[in-house]
């Protein structure tokens, strides 16, 4: 992994952006942001799985009005997506949301943009430029004749300067799209022309299966350059999926401290069914504040050496499995009551 892009540093509610703080998981609500009770009880949910950041849809006046009262008991930072309309912005920013999501380009004039900026800047409000292959400028799109890395880059860019030319520079930057190889690229390529923080993540990623699937690929090519300072996992799925999947990544990277499970491919050679065995522990260890290793093997070829490797695990037999600890054999147990017996040894590490 190479070392971490230097970026500058934002302030998102309680949480830190960029200059060197941990990787941020975010993610959306789905529910209709009028509706403060659901919007409320999906805050919660997100939070109780890890979420740090979340993000509500502001697509009128009154759901502008309702981030006001949302915001009064969310447990997260609340960032307030706006479209089209600079007084939905301004009003989210007076009802105290702790970022705002523009696109410069669909928000108006440099008078309108201004007054967005002007709002933020007084209440100390980061605003967050989103890019997106699926909506850049008329003019852009004719220059590259279609979505290009260079033209998520030149777009973001003009956006940039927009506010930086108004003194506004409390700034994060996402360029998304559904195309990995062109998201990649894109982020590597304006990563060398600015220090602002980068939002990262691929959008309209399709299902929980197949956007997974992309936003790991993406992500983690990103992350494993240094790029990256927050992510959102996009998916046409539940949204606590998204934050499990994030964190997930982030943990695979070495960049967030949890269990990690090890399992291996079910075949021949087991003895038991490894899939619900597996399946079990995961959901277990899945908010496990503790930075260890989990091994759940199924045959006598890799499982007991890989047991070993990991801080604690065990390898399944033929109506037994051996439970291992640190690299140690601790005893053998009946394989139905192996998932238990391990996380009673879980809980004393």
């Amino acid at each position: 992994m190479q070392s971490k892009r230097v970026s500058r540093s934002i302030s998102v509610g309680n949480i830190k952006i960029g200059g060197g703080a941990p990787v941020s998981v975010q993610s959306m609500c789905n529910t209709d942001t009028k509706n403060i009770e659901a919007t409320l009880k999906q805050i919660a949910e997100l939070k109780k799985c890890g979420c740090e950041i979340v993000r509500l849809a502001v697509l009128d006046m009154e759901a502008a009005r309702a981030i006001r009262e949302i915001k009064k008991e969310s447990p997260l930072p609340i960032v307030a997506d706006i479209h089209f309309d600079y007084r939905l912005a301004i009003e989210c920013a007076k009802g105290g949301v702790d970022k705002i999501r523009i696109n410069p380009g669909n928000i108006g004039s440099v008078d309108k943009i201004k007054m967005v900026a002007d709002e933020c800047g007084k209440r100390k409000i980061p605003i967050r430029i989103g890019v997106n292959g699926g909506s850049l400028e008329k003019d852009i799109l004719e220059k590259f004749s279609h979505p290009t890395p260079e033209a998520l880059c030149e777009s973001a860019l003009r956006h940039i300067k927009l506010l930086e030319d108004i003194g506004f520079y409390d700034i994060a930057l996402s360029l998304k799209s559904s195309n990995v190889s062109l998201m990649v690229e894109a982020y590597r390529k304006i990563s060398k022309m600015i220090d602002y923080p980068l939002h990262i993540g691929v959008t309209e990623a399709g299902t929980e299966y197949s956007g997974i699937i992309k936003n790991s690929i993406g992500i983690g090519a990103l992350l494993l350059d240094g790029i990256g300072d927050t992510i959102r996992v996009s998916l046409t799925a539940d949204p606590v999926r998204e934050v499990v999947a994030g964190i997930e990544i982030l943990k695979a990277l070495g960049l967030r401290n949890g269990a990690k499970l090890v399992s291996c491919p079910t075949c021949g050679r087991c003895k038991v069914d490894m899939i619900p065995i597996a399946n079990e522990v995961q959901k277990r260890i899945i908010n496990l504040d503790k930075n260890i290793t989990v091994a759940v093997m199924g045959c006598a070829v890799n499982g007991p050496g890989e047991a070993r490797e990991a801080d604690i695990g065990f390898a399944c037999g033929d109506g037994e499995a051996l439970l291992i600890k640190k690299g140690e054999i601790l005893r053998k147990v009946p394989i139905e009551a192996a998932c238990e017996e391990l996380m009673i040894e879980i809980e004393e590490l």
